[in-house]
């Protein structure tokens, strides 16, 4: 049990009625787990208003209400405390509830568009190798230290992320890496933490169907750094025209990392193969196991936060040498007559870019390229002709299909996608509703030499089709489609 008054220290309070002087048991904003002696927090969602639950919660045991609003009638017995945002002060109420977690181990948080789940999981990797006890926030897993957990959202919600990093503290972690999503940043899920470290990957066309424009995408992802106390380091991709604008306003130390201008840390490509890169890290030679120019990126922050942190240089390199490629993250096989299957989460326009670039760096052009690739329902609509486009321009056939539809309708979803093909691509697209004979199809038109690329959902094990969830991993389907097919 906790004093509600005492956990409602940094909330910003604009009216009280009851006291606070009470007991609490824990913290809850779905009025639907709310029980006996719970704060029910009402936060305003894009689908539900929690005001609108209030007296459910009160029904079923809450004792106090932390809203925006005060309702019409007061209960007698239950705290009310009216805040400006219900999302600011679930933030404090979950950090305080947990003693402030964040404050007892160094916590790292990693923002873009693409690449965080691969840094955030190779610097829980590399400080792994390194002997340390660590944690990990990203989309494919929770990790608080060797304890897996499933994830369910790039930022979980601020009780989830301090029930783990309080997990993480009490088995002794002494870093967290953890994936920091626009969404996450505005609903103001980070606000209460306190970050060792902060690092920007990249900034290209994502989620404006929940910011609206890019200047307000932008904007999100800079206040992250706004926020950051000058005893942490801001670490960011300069070669990105955003990247300079991230640091505009952050009382944290300022470091770069670049391929292609002056930065603190800094990378030459050397080689670029199937079997991974040869890098120049500061005037020092490396091998890692991780493919193209975006994932040179990628390893140059995770060298940079590093040795932020205290790795010396020369450990930090030859930990880079040792690290393995992320779930979904251009992970391949080559099947038995020879066809390289390429699976990776790409689900954005520049993503998907990337992962094609790369494939073109590393391919003979003798060879048929050919791209399996959806768009998820319920999301970023614009997006749809630019990917499509982007497939169609950069493959020699693409194969346009689900993704996880949602709660769209797929077939509309193809249309759209389909809307972005130029004339002169027509004849190299071909449209499949059904995702696994998708990629039947791919396998099937695939020969010796050839490379299919299957984009879009990465590590994911599902589709989800009207609010359910399907088993469907691409990796697994592809290997068995390629086996049953005899190639």
């Amino acid at each position: 049990m906790k004093k509600l008054k005492d956990i409602l220290y940094k909330v910003h309070i604009e009216a009280v009625h009851g006291s606070t002087d009470v007991n609490v048991k824990k913290i809850e904003f779905d009025s639907r787990k709310v029980t006996k002696n719970d704060v029910f927090v009402a936060i305003k969602g894009t689908l539900s208003d929690g005001h609108e639950y209030i007296d459910k919660a009160i029904s079923l045991g809450a004792k106090a209400i932390i809203c925006e609003a005060f309702p019409a009638a007061f209960v007698e017995g239950i705290t009310y405390v009216q805040v400006e945002s219900s999302n600011q002060a679930l933030s404090f109420l979950a950090a305080n509830f947990y003693d402030n977690p964040s404050q007892k181990l160094k916590l790292v948080g990693v923002t873009g568009t693409n690449g965080k789940t691969t840094i955030a999981s190779l610097l829980y990797q590399m400080f792994k190798k390194a002997g340390y006890k660590v944690g990990l926030l990203s989309t494919v897993k929770i990790m608080v230290d060797t304890n897996e957990h499933k994830a369910t959202h790039t930022t979980p919600d601020s009780l989830t992320i301090n029930h783990y990093l309080n997990e993480m503290v009490e088995v002794g972690c002494e870093f967290c890496f953890m994936e920091v999503s626009s969404h996450g940043i505005h609903q103001k899920r980070t606000e209460s933490l306190h970050f060792e470290g902060g690092v920007f990957t990249n900034l290209s066309h994502d989620h404006l169907d929940y910011h609206n424009t890019f200047a307000e995408y932008r904007d999100v992802k800079k206040s992250f750094f706004d926020q950051l106390p000058k005893t942490a380091f801001a670490l960011t991709n300069v070669d990105d025209k955003n990247g300079v604008v991230m640091l505009q306003n952050t009382a944290a130390r300022k470091r770069t990392y670049a391929l292609k201008t002056y930065a603190e840390y800094k990378a030459q490509i050397l080689e670029n193969q199937l079997s991974g890169l040869l890098l120049k890290v500061n005037n020092e030679e490396v091998w890692v196991k991780l493919i193209g120019s975006f994932n040179a990126y990628n390893v140059l922050a995770i060298y940079g936060v590093a040795v932020e942190l205290g790795i010396e240089s020369q450990e930090a390199l030859r930990l880079l040498s040792e690290l393995e490629s992320v779930s979904g993250r251009f992970q391949y096989f080559i099947s038995d007559s020879n066809v390289t299957v390429i699976i990776d989460y790409a689900h954005t326009p520049d993503a998907l870019e990337n992962v094609l670039n790369t494939i073109a760096d590393i391919r003979t052009k003798n060879e048929q390229l050919i791209t399996v690739v959806g768009c998820g329902g319920d999301r970023d609509k614009t997006k749809r002709p630019i990917m499509a486009n982007c497939a169609s321009s950069l493959s020699d056939k693409a194969i346009f299909t689900s993704d996880n539809p949602r709660t769209e309708d797929p077939q509309v979803i193809l249309e759209e996608m389909e809307a972005g093909v130029e004339a002169q691509n027509f004849k190299k697209t071909i449209s499949i509703l059904d995702r696994k004979q998708a990629i039947k199809t791919a396998c099937q038109m695939a020969h010796s030499g050839d490379i299919i690329l299957i984009a879009g959902k990465g590590h994911e094990t599902y589709q989800e089709i009207n609010g359910v969830r399907h088993d469907f991993d691409d990796m697994q389907i592809a290997k068995e489609l390629m086996r049953q097919l005899g190639k």
